[in-house]
């Protein structure tokens, strides 16, 4: 999968769902941890845990309300439950019971949404997730988080599991550019800049973090010099990041494969509505469901690309 790729020559790592599920095998060896898979474990790929810890497996079957009951019950009894699903299945079917069984009663609930976005492709709308990180976002005590390459995936997995507290992690079905090559690169909450710069900031989430390094280097071929931030965590939000950002650049702007409201881009909005009001535009899917498509059709189609970025930072330096 190219995502729109031109000025980088990425090496592809390995899907973000692939990458979730061998560390989340990695991690079973602590017996507290407990996986529940809505009968999609060879796509969430929490099969490598059940192949692993078989006594520590439970399957729901397509019934991903009672995946979140029997996930809460296992937290209240002092387990670790993992609850995998695709991330639409998850967050929108089950949210009510996401909403009163974990996120009022803050239990250590941890739920993975895989297949996560338009680049699903000929999977169609309605096993796109688009608006599950604002759902996610909107439950109070909720950590969100939503990694940009394999290793960063890998160290959100293991970082998911050490924190005391209901977590979102957000993972995607295509193999994606290898971006991160250290062992431990993610802390949660606090972004990581990737690339230095003092015209103007891009702040990115999944996917879209490469074709925000993609841009930023069109940018640099016209003078432009982009600073580009992996806010791999929505939320609690690195609002420090994004201050600095403000002050020392002449704008912000904010990629996502997500609907246009109540994800990274609102977020960011907010916290500089409130600390440093900056000019800003946003990459995002908009206000519109996606069609069924090949994956790199329908981002160029939605405006997913590093194209679509940097004509977004021109428009910011222009006002």
């Amino acid at each position: 999968m190219s995502f729109g790729l031109s000025k980088i020559d990425f090496e592809i790592g390995p899907a973000t769902r692939e990458a979730f599920g061998e560390a989340l095998a990695e991690a079973g060896s602590d017996e507290r941890i407990v996986v529940v898979d809505g009968d999609v474990n060879n796509s969430t790929f929490t099969n490598a845990f059940m192949d692993r810890f078989p006594q520590r497996f439970f399957n729901t079957g397509i019934a991903e309300s009672n995946m979140v009951g029997i996930a809460s019950g296992l937290a209240a009894a002092g387990k670790i439950p993992v609850a995998a699903s695709f991330s639409t299945f998850l967050m929108s079917n089950a949210f009510d019971q996401i909403r009163m069984s974990v996120a009022f009663p803050n239990l250590n609930v941890k739920l993975v949404g895989t297949h996560a976005g338009i680049s699903i492709g000929e999977d169609g709308p309605s096993q796109m997730a688009i608006e599950d990180i604002a759902l996610a976002c909107a439950l109070p005590g909720f950590t969100v988080v939503v990694p940009a390459d394999g290793a960063s995936t890998r160290a959100a997995t293991f970082a998911m599991l050490e924190r005391e507290g209901p977590t979102f992690l957000r993972c995607g079905r295509p193999k994606v550019p290898v971006i991160y090559r250290d062992e431990d690169p993610l802390q949660l909450g606090r972004a990581n800049q990737l690339r230095e710069g003092d015209d103007i900031t891009i702040i990115a989430s999944g996917i879209m973090v490469a074709m925000a390094l993609d841009a930023a280097e069109a940018l640099r071929e016209e003078g432009v010099e982009a600073r580009v931030l992996d806010m791999h965590t929505v939320k609690p939000i690195d609002v420090a990041a994004i201050e600095t950002a403000a002050n020392e650049t002449r704008g912000i702007v904010v990629a996502e494969e997500h609907l246009a409201y109540g994800g990274l881009g609102a977020t960011v909005a907010m916290v500089t509505a409130e600390r440093r009001a900056t000019r800003m535009a946003f990459v995002n899917v908009g206000d519109t469901y996606a069609t069924s498509g090949k994956p790199d059709e329908l981002l160029v189609q939605y405006g997913l690309t590093p194209q679509a970025i940097a004509d977004a930072a021109r428009r910011v330096l222009k006002d």
